[in-house]
């Protein structure tokens, strides 16, 4: 259990008991796990808020949670990626801006478009009373992480914060996550699979777009780009099952 240990303290600020694993990578295994527990927690305070009517506030209650139980560091990832991608003319440059801690113009404009899809694609799904739909978003966006890690090589040659964990990430970290993943996506909509495949497919398609991307402009993968991957799937899939909360389309259950 010291994989899953290490897998909550990596992507959430919550602190428990037992020892870390001595082999970071094989946290990825239990992400989708870790994932899963976010997303009920968000869904679950969006329900309760809505319980007054104010499905606004429960949408922004659901997104806020979001960022507040992983100290936004997945946030911090997509404005360094943003800034980086789109300020740095070489690899270089990109990966130079990258590690800086202040945020730029471009990390600034990215972090409140993806807020504002983030917030009217929950809201959407509160009005339709989808919450199973916010709970999939957290659970494929960690999912796509490990996409990322085992799919392309770190592009730090100094190595970085997440070198341990992509280093040590193979095949046997994306089969593994990929059926837990499948598990935990079907369970969640096991009155709708076309939903739950269409999801799936939402939560790759943002794989894919970030790991070209990364790829073309850095050669590989870095902490930052983890995180991009990770809140670009949100979108891509709040988004899809807003989409899909409109009737005759409404998610069952």
């Amino acid at each position: 259990m010291s994989a899953f240990v290490t897998a909550i303290r990596t992507l959430t600020v919550f602190t428990v008991p037992g020892k870390e694993s001595g082999k970071f990578s094989d946290s990825l295994y239990w992400f989708p796990v870790v994932g899963l527990l976010l997303g009920c927690l968000q869904a679950s305070g969006a329900y309760l808020v809505s319980l007054g009517g104010w499905n606004e506030l429960a949408s922004a209650v659901a997104v806020s949670c979001g960022y507040l139980f992983t100290r936004a560091i997945h946030a911090d990832g997509l404005a360094d990626v943003a800034d980086g991608f789109w300020g740095g003319r070489t690899k270089d440059d990109a990966l130079r801006i990258m590690k800086d801690s202040s945020v730029g113009a471009f990390g600034v404009i990215a972090l409140c478009v993806v807020l504002l899809f983030k917030w009217i694609a929950v809201l959407k799904l509160v009005d339709a009373g989808s919450f199973n739909g916010i709970a999939s978003g957290v659970l494929l966006a960690r999912w796509v992480q490990v996409m990322l890690a085992s799919s392309l090589s770190y592009a730090r040659r100094e190595g970085g914060t997440a070198n341990s964990f992509v280093d040590g990430a193979g095949w046997p970290h994306l089969l593994v996550s990929s059926l837990l993943t499948s598990v935990l996506i079907f369970f969640l909509f096991r009155d709708n699979i076309v939903h739950a495949v269409i999801l799936v497919i939402a939560a790759a398609a943002a794989a894919l777009l970030t790991g070209l991307k990364s790829y073309r402009k850095i050669g590989g993968v870095t902490g930052d780009v983890l995180g991009a991957g990770s809140e670009l799937a949100e979108v891509f899939v709040w988004v899809t099952a807003a989409l899909l909360s409109f009737q005759p389309f409404c998610f069952q259950g």
